[in-house]
């Protein structure tokens, strides 16, 4: 027979456990590659022109995996002072609706983590140029009101474009520069199809929340053209970055070790393949899991290359 007090023991284990699941959920991790593959991008860009500062790539990873986590904090708390989630809700992180964490902890939290990053980027801007704080404080206003704000940006057709531009483009730019001094053309150019594909996972996002979207009044870029079409617009996003990769290679810009970013099509495919002939949101969640792994798996491939190119 098990005593009473062993049984309290375990008792307290499992809560600890499912605690410390429920935080690792409010930051949905599936997405912190969105902003640990573009800082890795232009990192590996940027040691192709001078001997990387470590601290200052350990600086603008861990304040740019803040500002995304904090992005989904302001998310999970947003939709749910506007009503948008419940329990039986899919793809969110659920701390609020289904775990009970009160919803001004979620935001403390966020703001806690803006707060970190904000002391971060003083450190690389101390170390590169005090123009990144204006930069580094639109960006973060752009993690605020994709959610937050009287008119989030997530609700119209623009929140693929606003995502892409900063946690793909902006990223990869600040990254590159904070090593390098400079913006040149390649890093530019480098960041197109990570904006993209960024762009993807949130078009992803709402081809499997449409339904729903659209009884809450959103308008999003989903809605607007349709399931079927949004569906052909994300293929054809997956098409525009491989192909991009190919241009590059092609004009000479970047290695042919780049292209084994190709080895990421499968998952590209599996991506689009999982939408057709949808509706369910439950049925889309391996889709979009497979369009961010498509994100993940295409970025990291691409550093590799980089860093092949440049040893080899």
């Amino acid at each position: 027979m098990i005593s009473p007090l062993r049984s309290q023991s375990e008792l307290s284990t499992a809560k600890y456990r499912r605690d410390w699941r429920v935080w690792w959920r409010l930051f949905r991790p599936h997405t912190l590659t969105a902003a640990f593959v573009p800082v890795s991008i232009g990192t590996a860009l940027a040691i192709h022109v001078t001997n990387i500062n470590i601290p200052l790539f350990a600086a603008m990873l861990i304040a740019s995996l803040l500002i995304q986590a904090a992005t989904n904090m302001f998310n999970e708390y947003y939709d749910y002072k506007r009503g948008l989630d419940n329990a039986e809700s899919v793809g969110i992180g659920g701390a609020i609706v289904r775990d009970g964490i009160e919803p001004k902890t979620v935001l403390l939290l966020a703001f806690s983590f803006f707060g970190i990053a904000m002391l971060l980027g003083i450190y690389i801007c101390a170390n590169s140029s005090w123009w990144l704080a204006l930069i580094g404080t639109i960006c973060m206003a752009a993690g605020y009101f994709y959610t937050g704000g009287p008119v989030p940006i997530a609700y119209t057709p623009f929140g693929e474009l606003a995502a892409g531009f900063f946690m793909g483009i902006m990223i990869i730019l600040i990254s590159f520069f904070i090593q390098t001094g400079e913006i040149t053309l390649l890093p530019v150019l480098v960041s197109i199809p990570i904006a993209v594909l960024v762009g993807a996972i949130l078009l992803a996002n709402n081809i499997r929340d449409l339904d729903g979207d659209k009884k809450s009044g959103r308008k999003t870029l989903a809605i607007l053209v349709g399931r079927t079409n949004a569906i052909r617009i994300l293929a054809g996003m997956f098409v525009v970055s491989f192909i991009w990769m190919i241009g590059l290679v092609m004009i000479k810009l970047v290695s042919p070790w780049t292209l084994i970013v190709f080895f990421s099509v499968p998952k590209a495919i599996v991506a689009v393949k999982g939408f057709v002939g949808k509706t369910k949101p439950i049925e889309m969640m391996p889709a979009m899991k497979a369009t961010a792994q498509t994100n993940t798996q295409f970025g990291f491939l691409l550093t590799i290359g980089l860093l092949i190119s440049y040893w080899f």
